[in-house]
C-alpha cells in the first residue's frame, strides 16, 4: 500500500512539472510576439529588399521643333526610360544618331524621338514635303471666304472638296453653243438692181436657229425662236473624300520670321501694330495633300473654271460616304418642292426675282401709324 501511494506521488509530480513547463513556454513566445501580431494571430513578413529597375536613356525634345529644322544639343537631350517597357526600335537611344538630323514635321517639347521623325540633312527638300506621305502629292487650289469653311482651316484639318460645273448644249461638229446663228443664202444669178453674181453668198443675220412646230390652235406650222440664248445647267457632286489640308496662305518665304508654339512674337513696329489688327492677311488658297490622279482632276477643273468648296471633316473621321450628284430635278424630288401651277390670279404687285431685303410691315413703324404706299 504505501509503495503504491509513493507511485502516485511522482506521477502528480511529474504532471506537474509538465504543466509549469508549457506555462513558461507560452510566456515565452509571448514576450516575443508584439501586439498587433497577438491580435491578428499573424506573423509580420519579413521585409525584402527593393529590387533595382534597369534603364536605358531615350532621346526626347526640350523644346518646340519647326519641321526642317537641324537636331542639336539645344533641342534634343536624353531621359531615363524602364528597360522593360521599351519596345525594341519605338525610341531612339542613342543621341548621336539624331544629332545634325532635320525634323520631318513639327514637333512639340518633351516628345519622344522617333526613326519616322528624322530625315537625313542632306535631302534637299522644302520643309514642306516632309509632311507629305509617300504616293502622294500636294497642289494649292483658290478659296475665297465661303470656299474655305470661312477661314477656319488649319494644316492638318482633312476636308472634301465640292465641285460645282456649269453644262451647256454645244453643237458636235461646230464644238459651239447652241443654238446655232442663222445665215441667209442666196443664189447665183441675176440681182435686182445689181451685178450679176456668179456663186452662191451666204448672210449671217442676227436671228438664232428655231424650230418649226404645228400651232395647236391656227393648225398651221409655226418657226419658234429662242427668247435669250441658253441657259446653263449647274451640277454639283462630292470630288474628292478626306484629302489633307497641308498649309493655308502662301508659304514662308526665306528670310519671314515663322513663329513655333511656344515662341514669343516679336516687338511690333511702332505704329503698324493697328494697321496689322484691323487688316489681318486672309488666305487665297489652300494647298491639299490627294493622290496624282485627283491632283490632275483638280488642275483640270481649276483650267476649266469649275467651282471648288471645301468642307470640313470631323476629327479623327476618315469614312467614305457615296454622294448624289445635285441638280434642280434632285432638288425638286429629293425635297418635294413642286412646280407651281398655273392659277387664274396672281400677287400684286408683281413678283420677278426674290428680294435681298424685306421692307417693315405699316405696324412696325415707329409712329405706330400705318403708312400708305405711295401711289
Amino acid at each position: 500500500m504505501a509503495a503504491g501511494g509513493r507511485r502516485r506521488g511522482r506521477v502528480f509530480i511529474l504532471i506537474a512539472l509538465i504543466l509549469i513547463l508549457l506555462l513558461v513556454l507560452v510566456w515565452a513566445v509571448m514576450r516575443l510576439m508584439s501586439p498587433t501580431q497577438l491580435s491578428s494571430g499573424i506573423q509580420e513578413p519579413v521585409a525584402q529588399p527593393t529590387p533595382v529597375e534597369e534603364m536605358v536613356t531615350i532621346v526626347i525634345s526640350v523644346q518646340p521643333i519647326a519641321r526642317g529644322a537641324e537636331f542639336t544639343d539645344a533641342v534634343v537631350t536624353t531621359l531615363p526610360y524602364p528597360k522593360k517597357d521599351l519596345v525594341e526600335g519605338a525610341f531612339i537611344t542613342d543621341i548621336n544618331e539624331v544629332l545634325g538630323k532635320r525634323a520631318r514635321f513639327n514637333l512639340e517639347a518633351r516628345t519622344p524621338i522617333t526613326s519616322s521623325m528624322i530625315v537625313d540633312p542632306t535631302m534637299k527638300n522644302s520643309p514642306a514635303a516632309f509632311q507629305i506621305p509617300p504616293g502622294m502629292v500636294a497642289i494649292p487650289i483658290p478659296v475665297s471666304q465661303l470656299s474655305s469653311v470661312a477661314y477656319g482651316l488649319e494644316p492638318g484639318d482633312h476636308v472634301n472638296v465640292i465641285a460645282s460645273l456649269l453644262l451647256v448644249d454645244i453643237d458636235p461638229g461646230f464644238q459651239s453653243k447652241l443654238p446655232n446663228n442663222i445665215g441667209v443664202v442666196e443664189a447665183p444669178g441675176a440681182v435686182e438692181g445689181g451685178p450679176t453674181k456668179s456663186s452662191s453668198t451666204i448672210t449671217k443675220t442676227d436671228g438664232m436657229a428655231g424650230r418649226t412646230e404645228l400651232d395647236p390652235t391656227l393648225g398651221q406650222p409655226v418657226y419658234v425662236i429662242p427668247s435669250e440664248p441658253q441657259r446653263p445647267r449647274l451640277v454639283s457632286q462630292t470630288l474628292i473624300q478626306d484629302a489633307i489640308v497641308l498649309q493655308t496662305g502662301n508659304f514662308p518665304q526665306p528670310g519671314e520670321t515663322v513663329l513655333q508654339p511656344g515662341q514669343a512674337a516679336p516687338t511690333p513696329v511702332p505704329g503698324q501694330e493697328a494697321q496689322q489688327q484691323t487688316t489681318p492677311k486672309l488666305p487665297d488658297t489652300v494647298t491639299l495633300i490627294v493622290t496624282p490622279q485627283d491632283a490632275v482632276t483638280l488642275n483640270y477643273l481649276i483650267l476649266a473654271g469649275g467651282k471648288l468648296n471645301l468642307v470640313m471633316r470631323s476629327a479623327g473621321d476618315s469614312q467614305r460616304i457615296a454622294t448624289e450628284p445635285v441638280t434642280l430635278q434632285f432638288i425638286l424630288d429629293q425635297y418635294n418642292i413642286p412646280n407651281p401651277a398655273k392659277l387664274p390670279y396672281g400677287l400684286e404687285p408683281r413678283l420677278d426675282s426674290i428680294p435681298s431685303t424685306v421692307s417693315p410691315f405699316p405696324s412696325t413703324s415707329s409712329s405706330g401709324q400705318q403708312q400708305v404706299p405711295p401711289q
